[in-house]
């Protein structure tokens, strides 16, 4: 009778593990921009069933580090012991790339963003080798930023206050020490799949200069993680339920 009890409390015990395992969510890990914080992803929709949605926030990058090591200190922020999905954007993608050849997510997702160095557009290339950013202090940097957004990406006007918010929140010296990390970023090549959505109307890091992306969508710009909620999201779980 002991021995028959025994092996009832394993099986409920067994039971009770797989439908634990079978109700885990997977954990989307949400990246922003340089500019931007969770706010970004106001207009995110997927399944709560399935999906639990996390977001990061950044520090200020110490001096010497690159967009690597930026990277890897922030994978204590993420819970590798369960599934989980990188989702980044602009700056954001370029962590999640980073990340993606560290760890094993189930997949790794980029909008508005570049795979890899040769994504980025001249000016930033030509900066690594004339690294000009660097004769202005950091308060100059920031304010430009504040007067070129709404110029270069005039989509923001959409979401103004809110675009206009998260980039007054952002202190100058962790723009400037973005701005190193993206005109010193290293990463030639990519050995793991990435999914790529990139607007064909983005000024920031245009079309052109991107290689094969996975989604394009029809005047894009920079900023539609926030802007084109409907048609992100829709790409958005296209991705998600691809078990590929």
């Amino acid at each position: 009778m002991k021995y028959l009890q025994k092996i009832l409390i394993v099986l409920f015990c067994f039971f009770v593990c797989i439908n634990v395992i079978c109700q885990q969510k997977t954990i989307i890990y949400c990246f922003p921009g340089q500019g931007s914080d969770a706010r970004l992803f106001d207009s995110l929709q997927v399944d709560t069933t399935l999906f639990k949605v996390a977001f990061i926030t950044y520090g200020t990058p110490e001096k010497w580090m690159d967009m690597k090591d930026f990277a890897y200190s922030l994978v204590n922020g993420i819970d590798t012991l369960n599934p989980y999905i990188l989702l980044g954007v602009s700056m954001g993608g370029m962590i999640c790339i980073e990340l993606n050849e560290l760890l094993n997510p189930q997949k790794t997702i980029i909008i508005s963003g570049a795979k890899n160095m040769n994504e980025l557009p001249f000016r930033y290339r030509f900066q690594k080798v004339a690294p000009l950013y660097k004769l202005f202090p950091k308060g100059f940097l920031l304010a430009g930023s504040k007067i070129m957004q709404p110029l270069v990406e005039p989509d923001r006007n959409h979401n103004k206050e809110i675009f206009k918010s998260m980039l007054n929140e952002k202190n100058a010296l962790y723009m400037k020490r973005t701005i190193n990390l993206i005109i010193r970023w290293e990463r030639k090549e990519n050995t793991k799949k990435v999914y790529h959505i990139h607007g064909d109307n983005d000024r920031t890091l245009p079309l052109k200069h991107i290689q094969n992306s996975d989604f394009v969508v029809e005047n894009g710009s920079h900023m539609m993680t926030l802007t084109r909620g409907t048609e992100i999201n829709r790409i958005l779980n296209c991705i998600l339920s691809d078990e590929n």
